[in-house]
């Protein structure tokens, strides 16, 4: 029989303070780190809800919205979205925390990880118990989300 987890169960957050190794050549914060960090807690979120090795089947959308700058906090939170019988869907977005605590969003992702096993096959995940209405409206836009995929995958994209 199936197993189910609530999105809160695998919710994560990482926190990076920007130092000057992490700077481009604009000053900001080099947009290769950040898809690194994205991809690596997408990872975590998915490990923690499937108790299995992932592999990152697609990043889906990467929307920079503005920057960020040396000595500054960015903070990520990862939750999935979405949960097919081997795939999740993670929406990952990004924030500058000022001291106060205030966070401005600076970027959404959306990746697609697959459990899989020690030969790389793809495994049965738990399915999700969305409870709030803001989960509820994630897992229908998940639904779109994948429907879109499947029909790229049809036409070669």
């Amino acid at each position: 029989m199936r197993q189910y987890k609530t999105v809160k169960e695998s919710a994560t957050e990482q926190v990076y303070i920007i130092r000057s190794q992490y700077i481009n050549g604009f000053g900001r914060l080099f947009g290769g780190y950040l898809t690194q960090w994205i991809d690596e807690l997408a990872g975590i979120v998915t490990r923690r809800h499937s108790g299995m090795e992932v592999s990152t089947a697609s990043i889906d959308n990467l929307n920079f919205k503005a920057g960020a700058y040396q000595n500054d906090m960015v903070v990520l939170v990862g939750k999935l979205t979405y949960v097919g019988r081997t795939s999740m869907e993670v929406r990952i977005d990004t924030y500058v925390e000022n001291q106060q605590g205030q966070r401005i969003n600076i970027n959404r992702a959306y990746l697609v990880m697959v459990a899989i096993d020690k030969e790389g096959k793809a495994q049965e995940v738990p399915g999700l118990i969305v409870e709030t209405e803001s989960e509820k409206a994630e897992w229908q836009g998940g639904e779109k989300r994948y429907q879109l995929r499947k029909q790229r995958r049809k036409e070669g994209f």
